[in-house]
């Protein structure tokens, strides 16, 4: 690989941090949208559930298209380079959100509907250039804790979306408080023009350059390669798993069976189960760092930990009784940390159980401790992506962006999975539908013990001499 490094990468990290944590707080911006629409256009669940079909379904168009262009004509991103690469996700993304505009003025379901798509685009060309590129940025045996770290930020913004874009959504730009598809206008307008600032500070930053030297090709490419494939399905039910469960949340608690609230109180809810993945994956940032020992790890991490839940309990709506139960989750998840002992694969498959767990709770009891453990779940999801996605891509040298576009491909799973259970939800009820995601993480689980056998350690390197 013919690369130009700097001293550090301070500066390319820092530009990518706040990059994820913009695309996270809009994607969690659907989550809000979803009943804002459902109610607005009169929609069942399943057509509710379009926008993620649209959205994410954006992201397996949009990533096939790339794996074929890189399979017969070669890899886009080591022709453009990887600052080209997301310039291009951001100009698109801008495009996305000014999409809601005439959407929003027409109130047309469908108009929303392609503005999802769109976005959705913009996004796949971030998340295939940005993941791997963060993977670049140092050792490949802390890729994830690095990836864990932006993706920390990432959930960030998908805590706060939820209070700053409900309130936008719901309050500010309401008509006199009553469903208004012209409540989008001035958000997405904003959004947009966000997109476009930032585009224009990533042209001017200086950022490290990665091309690899051969880009030929040949036979299956990165499909040769087991880890690949298996994370593949791995992304794709983590995925699906975690969007649907945010898409149903703020339903599910205005259930009468579980705690009836309002669509302006869940929303806060909504922010705790985003603002779990955020504390989850900067606790996984801290726990695969190489430098610190195991007791200075620990300690950072309590100190993580209650400095975080002190923010959520600031910019979250709701008073410390409301919010006292989400403490045992966090030490539950601190302790899954120990057990997991800085170990991607195996950290992957004792997290998923827990989900599982969580999940047969949540639909064979009800009220508070129902409500409780579905929202538990966001600080076990923390890490899946990063080590799912590190995890699959460990050794595969100059297919990292082509087994990047079939990680991103399977982010697909956002769009069937809520999709189905928007189904399922309409034929056996919303709290049994959650059946659904448990299954998911089973195979989740799976893959983290598959990886934990071949790859038999922590340390990433070694997949390079025996991917396939």
């Amino acid at each position: 690989m013919n690369t130009q490094q700097p001293k550090n990468y301070t500066t390319p990290l820092v530009s990518l941090t706040f990059l994820f944590f913009m695309w996270g707080f809009i994607t969690c911006m659907n989550d809000i949208l979803i009943p804002h629409l459902k109610g607005l256009f009169v929609l069942n669940y399943l057509e509710a559930m379009l926008v993620q079909f649209c959205f994410f379904g954006a992201y397996f168009i949009g990533s096939l298209a790339y794996f074929l262009i890189s399979y017969f004509k070669g890899d886009p991103i080591n022709r453009i380079g990887y600052k080209n690469g997301l310039l291009l996700g951001l100009i698109v993304s801008a495009l996305g959100c000014l999409m809601f505009y005439p959407a929003a003025t027409l109130s047309v379901y469908g108009l929303f509907l392609a503005a999802f798509f769109i976005l959705g685009l913009g996004f796949t060309l971030l998340q295939i250039t940005a993941n791997p590129y963060v993977s670049l940025l140092g050792k490949e045996s802390t890729a994830s804790g690095r990836l864990n770290l932006v993706q920390a930020f990432n959930s960030f913004g998908t805590t706060i979306a939820p209070i700053l874009g409900g309130y936008l959504i719901f309050h500010f730009f309401a008509a006199n408080g009553h469903l208004s598809a012209g409540a989008t206008k001035m958000p997405y307008l904003i959004f947009s023009g966000i997109f476009v600032l930032l585009t224009i500070f990533i042209y001017k930053v200086k950022l490290p350059d990665f091309k690899n030297s051969d880009s030929e090709m040949d036979g299956l490419g990165a499909l040769r390669f087991p880890q690949l494939k298996g994370g593949i399905f791995g992304i794709f039910f983590y995925v699906g798993a975690e969007v649907t469960i945010g898409s149903f949340m703020i339903s599910f608690l205005e259930h009468g069976d579980i705690m009836g609230l309002k669509e302006t109180v869940a929303k806060n809810y909504l922010s705790l189960y985003w603002g779990g993945a955020m504390i989850g994956r900067f606790l996984g940032a801290i726990s695969m760092n190489d430098v610190l020992n195991n007791s200075k790890k620990m300690l950072y991490m309590i100190l993580v930990c209650v400095g975080l839940f002190g923010l959520l309990y600031t910019i979250v709506d709701l008073d410390f009784a409301q919010m006292q139960w989400f403490i045992i989750f966090i030490v539950v998840n601190l302790i899954g940390f120990s057990i997991g002992k800085s170990a991607p694969a195996l950290m992957l498959s004792i997290f998923a159980v827990v989900n599982i767990i969580l999940l047969l709770i949540t639909v064979f009891t009800g009220g508070a401790l129902a409500m409780w453990c579905l929202l538990g779940i966001g600080l076990f999801n923390s890490i899946m992506w990063s080590n799912i996605f590190t995890l699959s891509i460990s050794g595969l040298g100059e297919y990292k962006s082509q087994g990047s576009s079939l990680l991103v491909m399977a982010i697909l799973g956002g769009a069937v999975i809520p999709l189905a259970q928007g189904s399922l939800a309409d034929a056996i009820g919303i709290q049994h539908s959650f059946l659904l995601p448990a299954v998911c993480y089973v195979y989740v689980a799976w893959f983290g013990l598959f990886c934990l056998k071949k790859f038999k350690s922590a340390e990433l390197e070694k997949p390079a001499t025996t991917g396939h």
